[in-house]
């Protein structure tokens, strides 16, 4: 039980931090570059 539990918590935060990063990086992207498309 003690492994499973470890096993579920580092696959949580692999994921948790995995999402986060992309999300972080989309959110830079589209920072970087929305006012030449508001422009257009």
């Amino acid at each position: 039980m003690k492994e499973n539990t470890t096993v579920i918590i580092i696959v949580t935060l692999l994921a948790i931090h995995f999402l986060a990063g992309i999300g972080w990086l989309l959110y830079k992207v589209m920072r970087a570059k929305p006012t030449k498309k508001d422009e257009e």
